[in-house]
């Protein structure tokens, strides 16, 4: 049996049916259509304002169904962080799939040149001569595969460290026949989560200035890239002001989660996105006066953030603390003589890309009605 068809046989009856939310089997991701559909729409009205495209990144859904949404919503393609992820989107016919990270292996890179000969605006990264000339060899000019220079802005996880070698390695890959220069990509992570405004603008600035020289050495030398693409939920306004990316990468602003929240995306301004991803868990037991044991523990959350926050069904202040693999505790005074053993209480998401990668489906809501139920499809697909 599928692992859809193992949650549609848990839920699919409570589809449709007013209230179904609470009837949940727990834990259980809980999104929220109507506050993801105003998040998709306010990203691409502010990219298409500024005239540049949208591929946001897949890394964070892991879904078709979002994904269509977002292709909906005017997005040119999606970005993936690996060719797996390509494939699982590709399979739902998904175009113009960027992967974000080099594909390297001979295995792997025979997948890829059978990922891109089917069509659909395949392209990937490349920080090493090497690679650049496996991927040659392997792609055919009948089927050219596009490929960017991947940039590193100083973290040392992948990218070309200089000028010089970005203009090397983008002169390599424009002279191979059976490859073709896409452009530029240039992925600040460490910057996105600069919690002021103000600062991440300073950080920014300095990273985008360092790009504006990698573009003008690659422009020097007859290799000006059609492409440049990067920036992420936590710089997006800054880059889109500051025009040097002409593609965003923007992935988490679907869900927002509490890394996010935490971080002004605007100055002075409301955040313009809301918080559309949870996981609903119950009581299981209730025998200590400040704390109940709810069924949602290390299994239930990526556990690199902080842990997540009570957002409903327990009282004000309350906080979550792990309590296992299986179980967290929720401690406020007095908590168990207002929650019995069956109640629902409501988690926040610390960190979205890693904890969806924990479930099999996302439970689609309008209100508290479950409306849909749609795989993680490139769930567990990291190679």
């Amino acid at each position: 049996m599928s692992v859809l068809s193992d949650d549609r046989c848990l839920h699919g009856h409570l589809i449709g049916r007013q209230g179904s939310r609470a009837d949940l089997n727990t834990p259980v991701l809980v999104l929220d259509l109507d506050v993801l559909e105003r998040n998709i729409a306010t990203m691409a009205k502010a990219a298409a304002a500024s005239g540049a495209r949208l591929r946001p990144h897949a890394k964070t859904h892991k879904s078709v169904d979002i994904a269509r949404l977002q292709i909906a919503a005017g997005a040119f393609g999606l970005c993936c962080a690996k060719l797996g992820e390509a494939e699982a989107l590709a399979a739902g016919d998904i175009p113009n799939l960027h992967i974000t990270s080099p594909v390297v292996s001979a295995p792997a890179i025979a997948r890829l040149v059978a990922l891109n000969a089917r069509g659909g605006g395949l392209s990937v990264v490349a920080d090493d001569p090497d690679n650049v000339a496996a991927l040659a060899a392997a792609a055919s000019p009948d089927h050219p595969l596009e490929v960017f220079v991947d940039i590193d802005p100083g973290i040392r996880r992948t990218g070309v460290a200089s000028d010089e070698a970005a203009v090397a390695l983008a002169r390599q890959i424009a002279d191979a026949p059976a490859l073709r220069f896409g452009g530029v990509q240039k992925y600040c992570g460490r910057e996105q989560h600069i919690e002021e405004f103000a600062a991440r603008r300073e950080a920014i600035l300095a990273q985008t200035e360092a790009l504006g020289r990698t573009i003008a050495a690659l422009t020097e030398a007859g290799l000006a890239p059609p492409v440049v693409t990067g920036g992420g939920t936590g710089t997006h306004r800054i880059d889109l002001e500051l025009g040097v990316f002409n593609e965003l990468q923007v992935g988490s602003y679907v869900f927002m989660d509490d890394q996010y929240l935490a971080c002004g995306l605007t100055e002075g301004e409301e955040p313009p996105y809301e918080r559309s991803l949870f996981v609903d868990a119950r009581v299981v037991s209730a025998n200590h006066g400040p704390l109940v044991t709810v069924d949602a523990g290390f299994k239930a959350f990526s556990t690199d953030a902080d842990p997540p926050a009570v957002l409903d069904g327990a009282p004000a202040g309350a906080k979550f603390a792990f309590m296992g693999d299986e179980h967290g505790a929720v401690i406020a005074p007095g908590v168990s003589e207002g929650l019995k053993v069956g109640d629902l209480v409501r988690l926040a998401v610390p960190h979205c890309d890693p904890t969806v990668n924990l479930y099999d489906s996302y439970h689609v809501v309008r209100g508290d009605t479950v409306v849909d139920i749609w795989p993680v499809s490139a769930r567990g697909r990291s190679r």
